[in-house]
Order: structure tokens, then C-alpha cells, then sequence
């Protein structure tokens, strides 16, 4: 049969006819690729590597390894200590009210010192470093953990300029991070650390890790322990609502390292001391003080009990007490702390 175009006026007949196959349809599309694609030499694109010399290893410059020398830096430092006097602390005071009690047990000292404070929110650091006194503020960093605060540039970057923030490994010991705290106590920095490891999951605090007394005993700084009560009610972990409320921060005695001494020893005698702390403000000095001598403290993780009673114990979230040991439930189970089973 002959095409009705064929044969009429002005029609052309093709030469050939193009093949419409799946493999002429690739051989196409591939040939419009690289007629496309962008030049793939050097200088237009990346250089190639050898294939015979290897490759060195990537720069780390996040996590553990960020450096946070420029927040040290005097226009880094004037910056955050307007940020702290003009924003952050009126902040603080407007949504936590501190209540600070202890700073006569350590009008004393005129060092470097390592604080060391129970951690049960967010909100524990700005708020210790708005009450720290001022003989130690403007020259204390905090020890962040590097996992959560400086896995990203902008975390990174935002909590080493607004806390003075320096990574720490609490996973496993770092030679790196340890090292470069070592030298920031030597150079007459101050630290402020929370020996937990992070916050309290439910309001009771956590075993300690020996780190802080590590560093007391490496650098012959004092400890200074700190209890902060009432943050987890502002923001408790996991939950990102900020309510207000009031707070009570307690500055304890300062405990210095034995040379040659045991850091676990020192770790053991840390957590002791918060835990008296704690009592303090729930019964009364004379009475923590006598507990502390004699170990029976209440323990800062609670009954070993179900979930529910733990609750229960801890009330709202904070201890309580009128000067006799007579508040919520949390201070009937603090004051009969020989009940408690020890973790």
C-alpha cells in the first residue's frame, strides 16, 4: 500500500528511517547526556587522586574536636558578657528566681576551682553561671558534652559563644579533650562541670563519673559541689515548655585533692557532699551535717522502687521542707533515708 503522501507535490521522501527501539532510544538519551554534562577536567571540576598514594584522614572539626579557642578571645568574651548582663541573666531571673545560699563557705578562695552541681535540666547551666560569683564568672567554661552540643556547626558555634562552652567525651575517655581541659585549669580558667553525665531522666539524680575529681587530682584545683533544686520543674528533659517557678542553688565547702589520691575516692566524696546539700534544704544544717558525718545522707537516686513510687517520692520535682524535715512526700522519704534500699 502506498502512503497518501507519496507522490504529491513538494513531499519529500526520507533516506532512511530512524529505528524506534529501546536500545536506540539509550544510545540517544546517552549521546544528549554528554554532549550536556559539565566539563570533568581540572581546572573546571575537582582534581583526581592518584590511585597509588593514599589518602590523608579528614579534619574532624565537629564534636570533640571543635576548637573553641576564638570564644576566648577578648572581642568573644566582651560580646558574651554583655549578652549575659543585659539578656540572659534578667532572663534567668524572670523565669527561675534563684534563691542562692553557701557563698560565705567560699569567700575564701581566690583560684581557679572546678564547680561541680547535680543536672536535672537545661537550665542549669545559665542559671549557675548568672549566680556564679563574679570573681569566677567572667573566667569559667563549661564542659558540654560533645555528642549533643557540638554535632553541628550551629550548636557548636552557639553554646561555645554563649556558655564558653568546651567539648567533653562522657561516653569514653579522650586524651584530646582532657588534655585541653587540663590546660585551660592551668591557665587559670575556671570550669563548671556536671558530674551525672547529663540530666536526671525522672527529677533523682544519677551516679557520678569520676571525671571532675580526675581533673582536681591532674590539676590541684578545689571542687567546689553545688545542689540546684527546682530547674527540672521549668524544663524538664525531653520537654521543650518553659514554665516559671523559683529555684534554690547551695554552694557546699570546697574539697581539695590528695596528691597521689584516689579520683574514685574524691568522685564518692563529691557526690556525698551534694547529696548533704540537698538534705540541708530539706531539713536543716546541724541535721545535714550530722548525716553527712555519719553516711546516712539521702541518697540523690532515690528509692529503688517501680516508676510510679519514684514519682511519688519526688512529689513535683523539688524537696521541700520547713526546717524540720516536714514538707511533701519527698521529705518523708528523705528523712527515713534507712528504708531506702541502696542502688
Amino acid at each position: 500500500m502506498v502512503p497518501p503522501h507519496r507522490g504529491l507535490p513538494g513531499s519529500v521522501e526520507p533516506d532512511r528511517r530512524l529505528p524506534v527501539t529501546p536500545g536506540a532510544l539509550r544510545a540517544v538519551a546517552e549521546s544528549l547526556r554528554s554532549r550536556l554534562r559539565p566539563p570533568s577536567a581540572f581546572p573546571v571540576a575537582p582534581p583526581t587522586w592518584p590511585g597509588g598514594v593514599p589518602r590523608p584522614p579528614l579534619e574532624k572539626t565537629l564534636g570533640v574536636d571543635y576548637d573553641t579557642d576564638w570564644s576566648r578571645r577578648y572581642a568573644a568574651r566582651t560580646a558574651r558578657e554583655a549578652v549575659q548582663e543585659l539578656i540572659a541573666g534578667p532572663a534567668i531571673r524572670a523565669v527561675a528566681s534563684p534563691e542562692v545560699l553557701g557563698l560565705d563557705r567560699i569567700a575564701h578562695l581566690d583560684e581557679p576551682v572546678i564547680f561541680a552541681a547535680n543536672h536535672a535540666s537545661h537550665v542549669d547551666a545559665p542559671l549557675l553561671l548568672s549566680v556564679i560569683p563574679d570573681r569566677w564568672r567572667r573566667d569559667v567554661f563549661v564542659a558540654g558534652a560533645a555528642d549533643y552540643f557540638f554535632d553541628t556547626r550551629i550548636k557548636a558555634a552557639t553554646f561555645a559563644f554563649l556558655l564558653n562552652a568546651v567539648p567533653i567525651e562522657r561516653q569514653r575517655v579522650s586524651r584530646d579533650s582532657a588534655n585541653r581541659v587540663v590546660a585551660l585549669l592551668a591557665e587559670g580558667w575556671s570550669m563548671l562541670i556536671f558530674p551525672e553525665g547529663g540530666r536526671s531522666p525522672d527529677g533523682w539524680g544519677q551516679p557520678h563519673r569520676a571525671g571532675a575529681a580526675w581533673l582536681a587530682g591532674r590539676t590541684g584545683r578545689p571542687i567546689i559541689p553545688i545542689h540546684v533544686e527546682g530547674t527540672r520543674h521549668i524544663i524538664a528533659k525531653g520537654s521543650s515548655r518553659v514554665r516559671t517557678g523559683t529555684t534554690r542553688v547551695t554552694f557546699g565547702r570546697p574539697l581539695r585533692p590528695e596528691a597521689g589520691g584516689d579520683p574514685r575516692v574524691l568522685a564518692d566524696l563529691l557526690e556525698r557532699a551534694i547529696a548533704a546539700l540537698a538534705d540541708e534544704q530539706t531539713t536543716d544544717w546541724w541535721t545535714a551535717r550530722r548525716r553527712f558525718a555519719a553516711g546516712t545522707s539521702p541518697s540523690l537516686t532515690g528509692p529503688d522502687a517501680g516508676a510510679w513510687r519514684r514519682t511519688w517520692a519526688l512529689g513535683d520535682g523539688r524537696r521541700r521542707g520547713d526546717g524540720r524535715g516536714r514538707g511533701g512526700p519527698s521529705d518523708r522519704w528523705g528523712a527515713a533515708t534507712d528504708r531506702w534500699p541502696r542502688p
